[in-house]
């Protein structure tokens, strides 16, 4: 994972829900991967915050294209089992910074731990992606 071309790595992006709602991709470790996204009129609810479901989308991106990073494409593929996610505070604008680690990379399932901060380094929402590993 350590050595993706992260310039390639956002032009996969492209017309995908990843563009629509600003998520790049911008380091690559290896055993984690960190995007942001930002919080505005994309990525609101109506009452002005970020909506979960935009959280939701930058966690699942995360630990996806974490664990697509982590298999052998050619012969495998990747696909989300489950996602939970708790909403600690409320971020109205700026960007929000996730940073998603691998914790248990098996023959068939990763889980990862991701974690969205806000500008202040303060937790924004926690969640757990479970994602399947199959054979093509």
């Amino acid at each position: 994972m350590k050595n993706t071309d992260l310039a390639k790595l956002n032009a996969s992006s492209t017309n995908t829900l990843m563009e629509t709602l600003g998520i790049e991709y911008t380091e690559v470790g290896d055993d984690y991967i960190c995007g942001t996204m930002p919080v505005d009129a994309r990525t609101h609810q109506p009452m002005g915050i970020m909506h979960g479901g935009a959280s939701a989308a930058l966690i699942e991106t995360l630990g996806s294209i974490g664990s697509h990073l982590l298999i052998e494409s050619e012969t495998e593929f990747s696909s989300g089992l489950d996602l939970n996610i708790n909403h600690i505070r409320a971020v109205r604008s700026g960007i929000v910074f996730g940073k998603a680690q691998i914790v248990h990379k098996g023959k068939t399932t990763h889980v990862w731990q991701v974690d969205i901060k806000n500008q202040e380094k303060k937790l924004v929402s926690t969640g757990r992606l479970t994602v399947f590993v199959g054979k093509k």
